[in-house]
């Protein structure tokens, strides 16, 4: 791997969404090839702010910024990666489940997989297990996440979960879940593969569940 560009690294990992936008415009006119662009200095921008918010020395206002302007940064390079038919390390269907309207830290977990490489496909809150059965099918996905604040919606996961099983899929699927009230008690209840309290620790755990997919 190459070092990283330090202008798109350092915008990035400090939230400036209109620098990183422009250094990484300034890269593809220089002849750098996309896909090197994201491994070489998004991800690893991003993997550094993980980093820096497990050691506390990030807090989730500093993670939302860096996401955004990963986000922001990553919309210019999609279309790129596609028409070279790059693949993503895998697609991830993700959403706040049923009865529940909370999205800032499933919008954080979802640009956290995003700038870690995955495709992620964002259905938004209050999701119905079969709205969640029919974006992981029409879109080939390997893992599942769901997310909930509320304990009054929680069962909603292990309905999903139920339908999944019902609908013969749950075999291929791996599902992670996460939200405040949330546990790992709770994760092997229901019978989840994972379990994350942070969006940092989402990333390591996707990427470690897109292994046994």
């Amino acid at each position: 791997m190459s070092e990283p560009n330090p202008n798109i690294f350092n915008a990035i990992l400090t939230g400036k969404n209109v620098d990183a936008k422009k250094f990484v415009q300034d890269a593809l006119d220089a002849g750098e090839n996309p896909h090197e662009i994201i491994t070489n200095s998004m991800i690893t921008a991003m993997d550094e702010a993980g980093k820096r918010f497990e050691e506390h020395k990030f807090f989730v206002p500093q993670l939302m910024i860096a996401a955004r302007a990963m986000k922001e940064s990553l919309a210019i390079l999609s279309p790129l990666l596609a028409a070279s038919g790059a693949e993503p390390i895998g697609t991830v269907v993700i959403g706040t489940v049923m009865g529940d309207m909370h999205d800032i830290g499933k919008n954080l977990v979802a640009s956290m997989l995003e700038g870690a490489g995955f495709r992620v496909v964002d259905l938004g809150v209050n999701v119905a297990p079969d709205k969640f059965l029919k974006a992981l099918q029409e879109n080939n996905a390997e893992i599942l996440c769901m997310s909930a604040l509320l304990t009054t919606t929680m069962p909603a996961m292990k309905k999903t979960i139920e339908a999944l099983d019902a609908a013969e899929m749950r075999n291929s699927i791996q599902v992670m879940i996460g939200g405040a009230p949330v546990t790992q008690a709770y994760a092997d209840e229901i019978g989840a593969d994972g379990y994350s309290d942070n969006a940092n620790s989402a990333v390591v755990l996707a990427r470690k569940l897109i292994s046994r997919a």
